[in-house]
């Protein structure tokens, strides 16, 4: 598939980009016609490009899970300077700094920030689990910004990013094109692959969820059958897109755990044409196809999984991403709000519209919960006094609402920015008290 040809002109607001389509495909690109070559590493490639392989699982992984893309660019991705460490003050990849209180906590969004301030600048660790440098578990950021990246990039070598903005256009561009991405969207940036966030709407708020460990993919469908949740005709890959620019440019890189800095002489978007099955992608979380109970009792919240990263132990996951989108509650004689439970799951959950259909007041589009292992959660008292005498006998629209989780089966040790931070809601307790005492042993 042929890239549209945009070798100079600025990003811009990129209102009206084209996509490919589908979910893990081996995709190829080119900005310029005649850009690809006809095998990976010729002696010498088209328009004088040089060959470079971005590998994101090991050379012998199986064809199932191998991910890598060949790039044919301008200048190889090795000409930078020495790197530099850089000051992070809120971000983290350390978990055991202070100790994981037992709570439920909740947390007020994050103001947008009062001066200038980058995508990278506005990142601040709420939490998280694992080790980078295993290559396994995950950190979970918050991100509030004002003010677009300029001859600056960003790359992670600690993980994959899976971006959920919450307010705001964020304007990925990365090494293999753009991608526009809006509230209500998600966007996964792979491993090691070369971006900057522009801002076309002037200020940004969201949610990224940062994976060491292996990929997400698509959860298997098992007896849903064919068709149901996200289908992977609805995720969009990105076309070439190149800058062809001599002039100073920043590199910002994660790596274990901390920030680093190089200078580079050159933009390094200068990849004129690509192929392979390692590509950032994004997703409308609206065409999502919800599944649910149609008689009795709810379905667990597993039916709502959008994004998985696997483990050795089947079933058991290193991150969901899961949804509560809205959708019609037809179940009968049915407690229709999630139930009060306890699960061996650690949740992090955020709001990017509406109200939850849990908690009726304090949890805020843009604020967020954390539910650890077994920390006893569910409706607070005002809902479950309104869900235990609702009509059943007919459909309930649930409309206007997105809620979202981070679920992990390792603990989300919180960072010590979020336990001391004045977003913190200090009374979310309070939601639990108010519930009363109904039992009466003479009435069945």
């Amino acid at each position: 598939m042929n890239g549209a040809t945009n070798p100079t002109a600025g990003s811009g607001e990129a209102a009206a980009l084209d996509y490919q389509a589908g979910f893990g495909n081996h995709c190829a690109s080119e900005a310029l016609r005649g850009a690809l070559p006809q095998h990976n590493s010729p002696q010498r490639c088209p328009y004088g490009l040089y060959a470079e392989q971005l590998s994101g699982s090991a050379f012998t992984a199986p064809r199932a899970s191998n991910r890598h893309t060949w790039l044919y660019r301008i200048r190889p991705a090795a000409t930078h300077r020495p790197f530099r460490r850089l000051d992070q003050a809120a971000l983290s990849s350390d978990f055991s700094a202070v100790a994981t209180p037992p709570d439920q906590l909740r947390w007020d969004p994050l103001p947008i920030p009062a001066l200038p301030t980058e995508f990278i600048e506005g990142l601040v660790t709420f939490g998280g689990n694992g080790d980078p440098a295993a290559q396994s578990g995950c950190a979970i950021h918050l991100y509030a910004a004002n003010r677009s990246m300029t001859r600056r990039a960003f790359y992670d070598a600690d993980g994959e990013l899976l971006i959920v903005p919450q307010q705001g256009r964020l304007l990925l561009v990365t090494e293999l094109g753009r991608l526009l991405v809006e509230p209500l969207e998600l966007a996964v940036i792979p491993r090691g692959l070369r971006f900057r966030v522009e801002l076309p709407d002037g200020a940004a708020r969201g949610y990224v969820c940062e994976n060491f460990g292996a990929g997400f993919r698509l959860p298997d469908l098992g007896p849903i059958g064919s068709n149901g949740l996200a289908c992977e005709r609805d995720f969009r890959t990105p076309l070439a897109w190149y800058e062809d620019l001599d002039a100073h440019h920043e590199l910002v890189a994660k790596f274990m755990g901390r920030l680093w800095c190089a200078d580079m002489d050159h933009s390094p978007f200068d990849v004129v044409a690509w192929r392979g099955n390692l590509a950032p992608y994004k997703y409308d979380l609206r065409r999502f196809n919800t599944i649910g109970s149609i008689s009795y009792d709810h379905p667990d919240p597993s039916i709502f999984l959008v994004l998985q990263a696997v483990t050795d132990t089947p079933g058991s996951d290193a991150i969901d991403f899961v949804i509560f989108p809205p959708r019609w509650l037809a179940m009968q004689h049915t407690f229709r709000p999630p139930w009060f439970h306890r699960n061996v799951a650690s949740e992090f959950m955020g709001l990017i519209r509406g109200a939850y259909d849990a908690k009726a007041e304090g949890f805020m589009p843009g604020g967020a919960s954390l539910h650890n292992c077994m920390s006893a959660h569910g409706p607070d008292a005002a809902t479950f006094e309104s869900a235990s005498r609702e009509d059943t006998s007919t459909p309930q629209h649930l409309a206007d609402t997105m809620a979202f989780m981070f679920e992990t089966r390792c603990v989300i040790r919180p960072t010590r920015y979020a336990l001391q931070s004045p977003l913190l809601q200090s009374d979310y307790l309070e939601c639990w008290q108010a519930l009363k005492k109904h039992f009466d042993p003479r009435q069945p």
